[in-house]
């Protein structure tokens, strides 16, 4: 086949065919078995060599040319604009390159080359793509598949900004309501509040109020001027001596402002630019005269005391814009429900805040500032809980984690946090050697022995008839570890105790994050919201109000479901002046609701934690903050949108994808999904292999151009490929199960689930039904636990079956790494046998070079053989100033990491460098002789990444590559290599009577042969260990030809007698699987429940089950289910 340019030019309105090289020339490292038939030559062979790309419009298209970023082989393609436009290929053919790092990145860097210099020195500057030109780019926008992090503060309404408006909203049209306590307990627990409506407090009131509490004390009127700035306010004080005051308060202390000004610098009262700072001006300081029972109005003193606080009153009210501080002096001892201002020695003061705005009637003392958005928000302190700092939660040591196993004894260490070395535990085990001597329980005996007020005394410490009854005090365990947690400053003691913590609702705030005032501000609506798990824990008005929905706070909003919360917005009960202050941040509010549901993602709830979030559930969240903010003419970039969402959204999600077409914006996505390929406007296949294999443009043009081609891409879509049906399921024992009873973590609603043994089993259901809940939180957990591990399971009755596994791997789809330095060979952990090779060799140990001397990340002082100059990344960073950094190759190693002496040291020919460069296909060969690198590089070929090389920084990895490396990793440590696929060993030379499955001859075989025999059989014995592999979503990423070799690798396990536990959307593994376990029907509160059970068949055949919908044509040998069944 002939190999002509990678690139053609040509006339409008004429198709073009580019005949494209079977594949890239082999490196040279080594020689590659002609048996292989690789995804690489495949796919080569497949594309038949000949590329049909439909013309587009130039005027009307973004005209890349000469792409060379990653593999990119001088790619030049066209991409109409205003269109929803696929990009699709192989795994790591070079989609992301060109959509990511080469269309997006080109984007964002001319968008900041426009900014002027000034502006541009605040900003990272950006490396210019390695791209000859862009033309017809409109400003890029990118929406990749990623975490969302883990701060918890960023939830779905923040991130999406519908919190933000919605704290605009109750600040304009809500209701505050007192707070004021009407009903306690004896333990000081509020069972009621007066709940009537905050409205203005007369100046008459308010001098009522401090009459009545302050009689017979000294107290301060103030008026606040500065709250909570920054700033050294010098020009404030100046004002106010020109007012003629004499006196101001500063973060409560009293300053003479004549004697502050002598001082003529611009920091007169000595602040800290950068914190905050509160002044109030001195009004006034007086006593107030004890009233005369028999006539008060009669008592001269008290009547010359109300006109002089009446005059400090209002002109406190007119300096202040009506607010002002009541600051009364109270003995130390005198308990209060206020903060405290400032103490002395013998009183301190309490400060009182009243307004003519804003105040009960009854209870003028609970009074607000006129109302404002920072209220309500739990990032401010204006706004936040000031117990949790607006978190919702704190760090509490947990029962169950201080004592985890309660088969032990007291002597065999059953307080586990007292067992971090030996003088803490003699330390601290002399409170329960004096709780058994004195109430006779052995310090032998189980804990969970203990009667259960000596097993409260043990943990929380004796109360007053504890020690009345026992003649005992104690602090209790509980107590003593928090006292330890607290008073020290040493980081491993800390760490020790972390571990013993789990986060608990925050008392004061009962998880609403919000101070008391923000949480008494109302809104109604004439929808009746669910307040099964939105209801405020913190009571809100009186005793006797019965609340049925429609009157919520906003921490009982952001607990809504995106549907009910729709629906409360849209039934709000303004009057006609709100209605109109209401109308632009309602439009605002419904437009973000509404495109949250038209994703699939009506099921959240709006306080949802982001970090809790799937990758593909926090992409949609990010998609629908760019909706909201309706822009026009940009360029979306999108990275697998369809990840995490079930078959029945994808139109919704397609529909929404269109909109932002059709407002004026261009959509290029990054899929692999079926039904979002076959929607487009446009395709573009890059291919036709992966990584050096692939970086050209097979095909472009509408559904029925690529269905033409014979790429990959275009076969499945045709229908002439397809992932087969297994010729029979494997016959499942029911006996041999692990079982799930009673479930009811999350939106599980009491689920019972059977999860057979040795086969492939798959958990399917809509986003949000459970699914994650019911494998990662209750089975993973649960299983960890049984095996030794410190977890804690979601909430169920009990598990059965674990007697059957001998072990359980997760693979989840955390990324493997995040700099350079990581890699495939250093994160299978090959690289530390590959060390050891090399070590091992003649010359090394001659030198008397360890394998930490192969290490790039070990300096040469600690024994490394590491390049210095570039400290082992191999590259160094040019700073530039206003133009990017350029990285440029180590002058010193020439970017192979080492220094000299290290690669003079060869195996095989082949320095460590050389062998880092070196693909997986060439490592197959290269290592054949050594089994433990042999099995891990033949995993990773048998996922599909022979193409990778084994240095390959993890930073280079699409998502599909790295969430494979990770599974041949796991898969690497359960599988022997008479396990993995033919083509693995046909790499590795073998014949089919040379594989596992050779029939011995005992009698015939020499000692050699026994002795292979012998080794099979072990291996064979540690495959049949009877794992249990957790995989959530192994095919995000994947196209379709990596996703037949994954569900290959899959049965092979299967097989092998391992079980496989899959959290999947994707039919084609589905199919394929023994059995299926299908939560719904819907997601979120409408969710949590087993919809069916039973094989691929059974589930197609249940008129409840989605899945089963779109599963039934693929079944019946239909490559693709019609839209909309």
């Amino acid at each position: 086949m002939n190999a002509p340019s990678s690139s053609s030019t040509t006339r409008a309105g004429e198709p073009v065919s580019i005949s494209i090289p079977a594949s890239s020339s082999p490196s040279p490292l080594t020689p590659v078995s002609p048996a292989i038939t690789s995804t690489a030559k495949l796919a080569a062979q497949s594309a038949g060599g000949a590329a049909f790309i439909d013309p587009v419009d130039p005027a009307k298209s973004i005209r890349v040319r000469g792409a060379k970023e990653h593999n990119l082989k001088s790619v030049d393609v066209d991409i109409p604009r205003d269109k929803l436009v696929v990009m699709t290929g192989l795994s790591g053919s070079g989609k992301s390159s060109l959509a990511f790092d080469t269309i997006f990145a080109e984007g964002q860097r001319k968008y900041m080359e426009s900014l002027s210099a000034y502006a541009r020195q605040f900003l990272d500057q950006l490396k210019k793509p390695d791209v000859e030109d862009i033309q017809g780019l409109p400003p890029t926008i990118a929406i990749e598949q990623r975490s969302s992090g883990s701060n918890p503060r960023s939830t779905v309404a923040t991130s999406t900004e519908i919190y933000d408006y919605l704290r605009l909203l109750f600040a304009r049209c809500a209701k505050p309501t007192c707070w004021h306590p009407t009903k306690t307990k004896k333990d000081g627990t509020v069972t009621s509040r007066c709940g009537l409506p905050i409205s203005a407090t007369e100046s008459s009131q308010i001098i009522d109020s401090v009459l009545a509490i302050a009689a017979g004390q000294r107290l301060m009127v103030l008026a606040p001027i500065i709250r909570a700035q920054k700033g050294f306010h010098r020009e404030v004080i100046v004002d106010l001596q020109k007012q003629g005051w004499g006196r101001v308060r500063v973060n409560n202390q009293i300053i003479e402002i004549r004697e502050a000004l002598k001082d003529t610098s611009e920091n007169p009262l000595k602040l800290g630019r950068y914190e905050k700072h509160t002044i109030e001006a001195v009004i006034d300081r007086l006593a107030i005269p004890e009233s005369s029972k028999a006539n008060p109005a009669t008592d001269d003193a008290l009547t010359d005391t109300r006109q002089r606080l009446t005059e400090s009153v209002e002109a406190a009210l007119k300096l202040s814009s009506g607010t002002v501080v009541i600051s009364i002096e109270q003995p130390a001892t005198t308990s209060s429900s206020k903060r405290p201002s400032a103490s002395t020695a013998e009183s301190t003061w309490y400060d009182r805040v009243y307004s003519t705005r804003h105040a009960c009637t009854e209870h003028p003392e609970c009074s607000l500032e006129e109302l404002s958005p920072r209220l309500f928000s739990f990032n401010s302190p204006h706004g936040a809980c000031s117990a949790c700092s607006g978190l919702g939660t704190l760090m509490e040591l947990d029962e169950a984690l201080v004592v985890p196993n309660e088969e032990l004894s007291f002597r065999q260490g059953a307080i586990a946090a007292y067992n971090k070395n030996q003088a803490v535990r003699a330390w601290f085990t002399r409170s329960l050697r004096k709780l058994c001597r004195v109430t006779g329980f052995s310090y032998d005996a189980p804990f969970k022995s203990l009667p259960p007020d000596l097993r409260r005394i043990a943990l929380y410490g004796t109360t007053k008839e504890d020690t009345a009854k026992y003649t005992l005090k104690l602090k209790g365990a509980i107590p003593e570890l928090t006292e330890w947690m607290h008073s020290t400053e040493n980081p491993t003691v800390k760490e020790w105790l972390g571990q013993f913590m789990s986060s608990k609702p925050c008392p004061a705030c009962n998880a609403d994050r919000l101070r008391i005032e923000a949480l008494h501000v109302l809104l109604s609506s004439t929808h009746k919201a669910n307040l099964a798990d939105a209801l405020s824990a913190t009571v809100v008005g009186p005793e006797s109000l019965k609340r049925d929905g429609s009157t919520l706070n906003i921490a009982e909003l952001s607990r809504l479901n995106i549907v009910d919360a729709a629906n409360f917005i849209e039934g709000l009960k303004l009057s006609t002046e709100q209605r109109t202050i209401a109308e632009p941040i309602l439009k605002e509010i419904n437009n973000r609701l509404s495109f949250l549901r038209g994703v699939g993602l009506e099921y959240l709830s709006l306080s949802r934690k982001t970090a809790t979030l799937s990758g593909g559930e926090a992409q949609r969240i990010r998609l629908a903050t760019q909706v909201g903010s309706g822009l026009v003419g940009a360029c979306y970039v999108l990275d697998e949108p369809t990840i995490g969402l079930h078959q029945r959204d994808n139109d919704r999600l397609i529909k929404t994808l269109r909109h932002l077409c059709d407002i004026g914006n261009t959509v290029l996505v990054v899929e692999h999904d079926e039904d979002m390929i076959r929607a487009a406007d446009w395709i573009i296949d890059v291919g036709p292999g992966p990584g050096v294999h692939g970086g050209r443009i097979v095909a472009a043009g509408p559904l029925p151009t690529i269905k033409r081609s014979t790429s990959l891409t275009g076969q499945y879509l045709s229908g002439s490929r397809r992932i087969e049906l297994p010729e029979k399921r494997r016959q499942l024992d029911p006996k041999r199960s692990i079982v799930i009873k009673g479930a009811k973590h999350n939106n599980l609603k009491d689920v019972d689930a059977t999860f057979p043994l040795a086969g492939l089993v798959c958990v399917t259901g809509v986003s949000g039904s459970g699914k994650s809940t019911l494998v990662n939180d209750i089975l993973l957990q649960a299983a960890l636990k049984h095996f030794g591990q410190r977890a804690q399971p979601g909430f169920h009755q009990r598990i059965t079956g674990f007697k059957h596994i001998d072990r359980i791997i997760d693979v989840d789809q955390s990324p493997i790494g995040r700099t350079p330095r990581s890699n495939p060979a250093t994160y299978t952990g090959v690289f530390d046998e590959i060390r050891k090779v090399f070590s091992d060799t003649k010359e090394s140990k001659i030198r008397g070079y360890k394998p930490g001397r192969f290490s790039f990340n070990v300096s040469q002082k600690s024994g490394g053989g590491r390049c210095e100059a570039c400290e082992g990344q191999g590259l160094k960073r040019i700073e530039m100033h206003f133009l990017p950094d350029v990285y440029v190759s180590c002058e010193v190693c020439g970017g192979s990491r080492y220094n000299r002496q290290t690669l003079e040291v060869k195996y095989k020919g082949k320095s460590i460098a050389d062998v880092l460069d070196m693909t997986i296909e060439e490592a197959v060969t290269f290592f054949e002789n050594h089994p433990k690198i042999l099995r891990q590089v033949l995993c990773l070929h048998d996922v599909g990444l022979d193409y990778i090389k084994l240095g390959q920084p993890s930073t280079q990895l699409s998502g599909g590559e790295a969430q494979r490396v990770k599974l041949a990793s796991e898969l690497a440590n359960g599988v022997s290599l008479d396990a993995l696929s033919t083509d693995s060993r046909r790499i590795r030379g073998e014949t089919q009577s040379e594989s596992a499955d050779t029939r011995w001859n005992d009698d015939d075989a020499d000692e050699s042969t026994q002795r292979k025999k012998s080794v099979l059989i072990a291996k064979r014995s540690s495959l049949a260990a009877h794992t249990l592999y957790i995989l959530d979503e192994p095919t995000t990423g994947l196209h379709f030809e990596d996703i037949r070799k994954l569900v290959q690798v899959m049965n092979r396990l299967a097989d092998a007698g391992n079980t496989l536990v899959v959290i999947e959307h994707n039919l084609d593994v589905i199919k394929c699987a023994d059995w299926i376990i299908d939560l719904g029907p819907e997601g979120g509160a409408n969710g949590g429940t087993i919809v069916a059970e039973g094989t691929p068949e059974q589930i197609a055949a249940n008129p409840r089950s989605h899945t089963g919908r779109y599963l039934k044509p693929l079944l019946h040998g239909y490559r693709h289910a019609p839209r909309g069944v």
